[in-house]
């Protein structure tokens, strides 16, 4: 069966962790409307959002999802190398010959832990984190939608985004799946499972409804680096 670049991978984060987030999240009184790339509008994504990268007593939450989704993306590069190599010829030293030589797929698969977290960290960086709350019966995010879109004075660098994650923090409810599209597969949400997918239309997909629970997840991106950053090189001139 042909891949469709859709993982999921189970208890990236503890159960214990997640209902203790959960109810961080129910005390802040920071929760927002959440918005899409268009701003507030409730018939596209009804959900209560608080961007945790934005408040520094979220730091400690930032970094363990940090850490949980790292995990989980060098298991999915270590599958789908390319999502690195086809953008970047990437070169590492060869032990044998001190010389760099090029990265293929099967040296991504057989890299120790340590290397591929150092291409990682040259390649990618990560993107800004939301803690969302949908409502039963009542939140969901039912438009049919990608991660990857120009934006106007975009400070999150949109164009940027490679994959997608998503944890879920709870499965207290029915139904409330991310649903993708094309591959007509839906992800039922099980707490401390880590999903990750292209961010591209090609990986079109929804929010549905949670029946008879409220739902949680932290969401954000992987992003590639600034290619100042990749190439050692000056931004250009606006």
């Amino acid at each position: 069966m042909l891949p469709d670049f859709i993982e999921v991978y189970d208890e990236a984060l503890d159960a214990q962790t997640c209902a203790a987030l959960i109810r961080r999240f129910d005390a802040c009184g920071k929760a927002v409307r959440g918005q899409t790339g268009s701003g507030v509008d409730v018939t596209l994504k009804d959900s209560w959002d608080i961007c945790i990268s934005d408040h520094a007593e979220w730091n400690d939450a930032v970094a363990r999802f940090n850490a949980a989704v790292m995990n989980g993306f060098k298991h999915y590069l270590r599958k789908y190398a390319h999502a690195a190599l086809a953008p970047l010829q990437l070169k590492i030293p060869d032990p044998a010959t001190g010389q760099h030589k090029v990265v293929d797929a099967q040296t991504v698969a057989e890299l120790d832990d340590r290397m591929l977290t150092a291409i990682i960290m040259k390649v990618f960086r990560p993107g800004t984190i939301n803690i969302q709350k949908y409502l039963a019966d009542q939140g969901g995010y039912p438009y049919w939608h990608c991660e990857l879109y120009p934006k106007l004075s975009d400070t999150t660098d949109t164009l940027h985004r490679v994959v997608l994650w998503t944890i879920y923090l709870n499965d207290t409810f029915d139904e409330g799946e991310t649903e993708f599209f094309y591959q007509q597969r839906k992800i039922v949400p099980r707490t401390g499972s880590l999903l990750i997918a292209p961010t591209a239309f090609t990986h079109t997909h929804r929010g549905n409804m949670p029946k008879g629970g409220n739902k949680y997840i932290a969401t954000s991106w992987i992003l590639f680096n600034r290619a100042e950053v990749l190439f050692g090189q000056p931004a250009p001139p606006k």
